[in-house]
């Protein structure tokens, strides 16, 4: 399969697991899980709506089949709840996790080695902390932020929930 072709791009419904806290999710059939990652991920990028993806990872639903995690930020981006259909084109994605300029320019002020241990941590562990950032409303929460990943960083902490 080429990387220029889609591996999926039609219309899917969004749907709910049930209970507190579940999640919003379209249901990805036709694509296998990857023995290679954990859990059998599959990363991808594309679009959902006109709302762009990238290096998302198809989640297992635990009956072998995947599922595309639609966090409330983005469905308030593309206006549409569980019930409502949306239009989903993916790819394969396996390019390496982008460091903004904005907090590469933030390492430029710390010591070197600051730098080097964020990129020591697995690409999960970086996108992690480059998506709490920018999940970030205002200004001021994401200069905090970035503040505390400097913090979290300087003391080898690879998670948020460490």
């Amino acid at each position: 399969m080429s990387k220029n072709n889609p591996i999926t791009s039609k219309t899917y419904l969004l749907q709910r697991f049930c209970g507190k806290g579940g999640w919003t999710y379209a249901l990805i059939p036709e694509i296998a899980q990857n023995a290679k990652n954990p859990f059998g991920w599959v990363v991808v990028k594309g679009r959902i709506d006109d709302y762009e993806l990238n290096q998302v990872k198809l989640m297992p639903k635990g009956d072998g089949q995947l599922f595309l995690p639609v966090k409330a930020s983005i469905r308030k981006k593309i206006k549409k709840q569980a019930g409502d259909t949306v239009f989903i084109e993916l790819f394969l994605d396996d390019s390496r996790v982008q460091i903004p300029q904005e907090l590469l320019d933030c390492f430029s002020e710390e010591p070197k080695h600051l730098l080097k241990t964020f990129r020591s941590f697995t690409q999960g562990q970086q996108k992690a902390y480059i998506d709490w950032i920018y999940a970030a409303k205002k200004e001021e929460t994401k200069a905090l932020r970035i503040a505390k990943v400097m913090e979290r960083v300087t003391l080898g902490l690879a998670r948020l929930e460490d």
